[in-house]
């Protein structure tokens, strides 16, 4: 092929010359392109896969991190085994009862660790009821934190299981927004109004205990918290 050069009146242009031959086609771009959207499909492949990976990690891990644990227990005055569960969800630090009394009759009781309350849900009720942890509780939901063996079933028996009656009272003019409260409280306590309650030693001759939850602990461990009404 012999080099040309083409002089116009303000530019030099380069062309090709032959010398008889004819002239070379020119070349396709149109590989590249194809290889550029192939690149392109795989990797927007790439990226759906490693997102629906993730998804499914997490939910593998989130289903690793919660527990449930189910404990029977023989009701104080009956006798009857009382069976109750509860799921622990150690990466939220929460622990949740599902508590069904000799009147089938479910309540939900939510421990919430991180922020240091305890939540009551009694079925009975059009309410729930917050008070602040303390020291024993702590201690009482530590026994699922804390259980190495991952059980699965707990059965408590007669003899060794210690038992306390707790009482609280529920404060009328205490009110609080439900949706002031923190995700797992508010989840639970969506549709109800929600009131703060104090502990005592009783509520006296002037007034009666309305209901009772009993909640019983992997660490032989049982409470009956029972709820009373103060004057406002």
């Amino acid at each position: 092929m012999v080099r040309c050069w083409n002089r116009s009146e303000n530019l030099v242009e380069e062309a090709q010359c032959t010398d008889g031959a004819p002239a070379a086609a020119p070349r396709s771009h149109f590989p590249h392109k194809a290889v550029w959207v192939s690149l392109a499909a795989s990797l927007l492949l790439l990226v759906i896969t490693l997102g629906l990976t993730g998804k499914l990690g997490l939910s593998q891990l989130h289903a690793q991190s919660s527990q449930i644990v189910r404990i029977s227990a023989p009701d104080q005055s009956s006798g009857v085994l009382i069976n109750q569960s509860a799921v622990v969800d150690a990466q939220k630090h929460l622990v949740t009862f599902t508590v069904t009394s000799l009147a089938n009759q479910t309540s939900t009781v939510l421990f919430d660790i991180k922020h240091g309350l305890i939540c009551y849900k009694p079925v009975e009720q059009s309410s729930c009821f917050l008070r602040k942890m303390e020291q024993p509780d702590f201690d009482n939901v530590q026994s699922f934190l804390q259980d190495q063996t991952h059980q699965s079933h707990v059965q408590l028996s007669w003899n060794e299981t210690q038992r306390r009656t707790e009482f609280l009272g529920v404060l009328a003019n205490s009110q609080v927004d439900p949706s002031a409260l923190d995700e797992p409280l508010k989840d639970l306590c969506q549709d109800r109004s929600v009131h703060w309650t104090t502990r005592s030693d009783g509520p006296g001759k002037q007034r009666l205990v309305y209901f009772c939850i009993d909640i019983c602990f992997p660490s032989n461990i049982c409470v009956s918290v029972c709820f009373y009404y103060l004057p406002e």
